[in-house]
């Protein structure tokens, strides 16, 4: 679920009657303890490792963690960690955790990637830290062995055939499903939720805090919203940022369905700016009235299904389903929008040929596809319709929400999976201190506002939560809203939320 400017006159403006102190007391620190499997909290050797874009005082280490946490004492596998210091020891009040999304996000690339723009923000409040997750960047990893026809991210996520015909997903889905199962082993079966919220408490004692603070983002939030309900005593000041529905019997799967709502959601957007007067004088003009570009990016997709086109890259033309896939990347941000525009432009020329995004036009690397499938089909059991039952969900879906295709109700490897889980997931509730601040787009393509809700209500009296008119995923930091942005710096360099749920205007 992830891809990723502030004033605090625009919060004011926004908040003013709604402001409370809420205070957090600073997070201290504390000789290394014992972790939750009983064993000694392992030493982290740092090193630097600036990376081009980053701060240069980023450091490196790796965490050794137990495979299975209940054998603590057997074996070991390693965890990727990244931290970059305060750079004001004396306004210092703890750590922070960057979690990335997901999953298959990596910890210590988002801290590279947003580490000087949280320095800007924090003032040294905090150390920031990050970890690449089971299976991710530079951690231990598992392969199922897949082929490159199985790892590309139109198969990876359950794009449906022409027409909405299902046969080639029960086929991918089962094929992959029995790859993973005998290839991945005992590393592939445990990469989970839950074993990423045990290897950050052990980051956490690692580093000698009693108490951690989080910004958790898309799949993160999960992750954060796990850390909370199971270690509530070690939770400082916790952002959950564009989140999902908490439903513990519809994990991953509730956040897959839901994202034709999303689509829908935010498609106007990029409706309205495509026909914008404005988009004229950059060439990239696609229609004459908002109304128009639905149907327009509809057919284009359409034709491809009949006619896939070739590429500049080699072997991979451009399919419905490709198109339908930049059309999801793109909703995540204002920015992308010119790029899917010239795209439609060139599909409009017969004689033109289509370069793909990046992300597209190659598969992914046989880990990254091991560990994105593994982590919500390990996490909770899926149910296994027949053919004609999952035929029948994905037409109905489709003529729903044609922008997705039916894609969001398709059927995935883990309808397949061998290795049920064991434990239920975690069940999200109000019990527990009243610590976190969750920040959403009211029109997010991957988490829309309404499963965000499902976390807000779940959370109670916990949490707060800013909803931005902003479109996008992934807020803070991230898509130029300046109340939602102050909103969260203020939280995390104060612990000041507002008094009550609140919004911020775009």
């Amino acid at each position: 679920m992830t891809n990723h400017r502030t004033t605090p006159l625009l919060l004011a403006l926004a908040t003013a009657t709604a402001l409370t102190a809420a205070a957090v007391p600073a997070a201290s620190a504390a000789p290394a303890e014992p972790g939750r499997s009983g064993t000694s909290a392992p030493r982290l050797d740092w090193r630097p490792c600036a990376k081009p874009g980053g701060p240069a005082i980023q450091e490196c280490a790796d965490l050794p963690v137990p495979l299975d946490y209940a054998d603590p004492a057997g074996p070991q596998i390693s965890v990727a960690v990244s931290r970059i210091r305060s750079d004001r020891p004396e306004a210092r009040r703890g750590t922070l955790v960057v979690i990335p999304g997901g999953p298959g996000g990596s910890g210590v690339q988002r801290l590279t990637q947003k580490g000087a723009a949280l320095q800007k923000q924090l003032a040294g409040a905090y150390d920031l830290v990050a970890l690449d997750p089971r299976g991710v960047g530079g951690s231990t990893t598992a392969s199922c062995g897949l082929a490159p026809e199985d790892r590309h991210l139109t198969t990876l996520r359950s794009w449906p055939g022409p027409g909405g015909d299902v046969t080639g997903n029960l086929a991918r889905s089962q094929r992959v499903a029995e790859a993973c199962a005998a290839n991945g082993g005992a590393v592939l079966r445990s990469f989970t939720t839950a074993n990423q919220v045990r290897d950050m408490d052990r980051l956490r004692a690692a580093l000698g805090e009693r108490r951690i603070s989080a910004w958790g983002v898309s799949y993160g939030t999960y992750v954060g919203a796990v850390y909370a309900q199971t270690h509530p005593g070690r939770t400082d000041r916790w952002v959950l940022d564009s989140s999902g529905d908490p439903d513990p019997r519809r994990v991953a799967r509730g956040w897959l369905a839901n994202m034709g709502e999303g689509a829908d959601d935010r498609f106007p957007d990029f409706a309205a700016w495509a026909a914008h007067p404005d988009r004229d004088g950059q060439g990239l003009r696609l229609a004459r009235s908002p109304e128009e570009v639905e149907p327009l990016v509809l057919s284009l997709a359409d034709s491809l299904d009949r006619a896939p086109r070739p590429s500049t890259t080699p072997g991979v033309p451009l399919t419905g389903n490709g198109l339908r896939q930049a059309l999801q990347n793109a909703l995540y941000g204002d920015s992308a929008f010119p790029g899917l525009a010239r795209l439609l432009l060139t599909l409009r020329d017969p004689q033109a040929t289509p370069v793909l995004p990046p992300e597209l036009a190659q598969p992914l690397r046989d880990q990254d596809a091991s560990q994105t499938a593994a982590v919500i089909c390990n996490d909770v059991a899926w149910p296994l319709p027949s053919a004609a039952d999952q035929q029948r969900a994905v037409d109905e879906d489709r003529a729903r929400h044609p922008l997705t295709a039916g894609m969001p109700v398709n059927v995935t490897p883990c309808s397949f999976w061998k290795t049920p889980p064991t434990t239920p997931p975690v069940r999200i509730t109000d019990r527990g201190p009243s610590d976190i601040l969750m920040i959403q787009s009211r029109k997010d393509p991957a988490t829309p506002h309404s499963g965000s809700l499902k976390m807000r209500q779940a959370l109670g009296k916990r949490a707060v939560m800013v909803t931005v008119e902003q479109g996008g995923h992934g807020v803070y930091l991230g898509n130029g809203n300046a109340c939602g942005d102050a909103a969260v710096t203020r939280f995390l360099t104060t612990g000041t939320r507002p008094a009550r749920d609140t919004d911020c205007p775009n």
